[in-house]
């Protein structure tokens, strides 16, 4: 048997991707757009939203947008209740701040965990009673999740606590055949992030393949709401240039130093 050339398309499924203004959202969107789906887009951002919606109508493809807190349990079911089958969850929606532990107050820590964790579970528990048999929830985590993430503990246990349940939701869900996966990305310059890099050394620098971009986290996203990856569940795709195979190793000019 041979794979289909058609395997990646996504010709007649719907999907939702959430935070899709701008960064990895967008270009997430864009590529399901491109590969044939019906997209559904939510995010506050409704300016940077809307002409992402207009971009994706370019293409020939379907648009659906709302301006949605993802923290809202309310909104979201209210949402999502109006929708058509979903073939495809893309939970990208996420933030954080820079601060010490021990800094972060009572409303910062609610707000990173609401909006990193609580806005997951919040999709799921609304999209998987209208998924299709088949369908794929795709969440999109951090390198954070996999080490100590000193400035950004909160962000980085909830991104933990995101790969954690979306290995028991693959599970629990395969009786119905939803593959649950997620992403970890790292070194992508993105609009969300501008703020948040400290210090002044070159970071992509140190990794084995440098840089990235939004585009190389929507391939592997294309990948695991086709049917190429329908073997696929309960695991993590690294799009991060080598950074979670590096394990505090870094690229020097003298070759890789601990």
């Amino acid at each position: 048997m041979v794979l289909a050339k058609d395997a990646f398309r996504l010709d007649g499924k719907n999907v939702i991707v959430t935070g899709a203004a701008k960064g990895l959202g967008e270009a997430i969107a864009m590529a399901y757009a491109n590969f044939g789906a019906s997209v559904f887009i939510c995010d506050r951002d409704e300016d940077n939203m809307e002409s992402v919606a207009r971009r994706i109508r370019d293409l020939g493809a379907t648009c659906v947008t709302a301006v949605l807190d993802v923290r809202d349990t309310n909104a979201v079911n209210a949402w999502v209740a109006d929708l058509p089958r979903i073939d495809v969850l893309v939970n990208n929606a996420g933030g954080t701040f820079y601060s010490w532990v021990l800094d972060v107050n009572d409303k910062g820590q609610r707000s990173v965990i609401d909006e990193n964790f609580t806005s997951v579970t919040n999709f799921i528990r609304a999209c998987v009673p209208k998924m299709s048999q088949g369908g794929s929830i795709i969440n999109v985590t951090s390198v954070e999740a996999y080490r100590a993430a000193p400035g950004f503990g909160i962000y980085g246990a909830m991104k933990a606590a995101v790969e954690h349940i979306s290995r028991t939701l693959a599970l629990e869900l395969s009786p119905r055949n939803i593959r649950v996966n997620t992403l970890a990305p790292d070194a992508m310059h993105t609009p969300g992030d501008e703020t948040l890099l400290v210090g002044d050394r070159d970071y992509g620098a140190t990794l084995a393949l440098g840089w990235g971009s939004a585009d190389d986290i929507a391939g592997a996203a294309v990948f695991l709401a086709s049917s190429a990856s329908s073997f696929i569940t309960g695991t993590t795709i690294h799009v991060d240039g080598g950074s979670d195979a590096a394990r505090g190793w870094r690229k020097t000019e003298n070759g890789w130093e601990p």
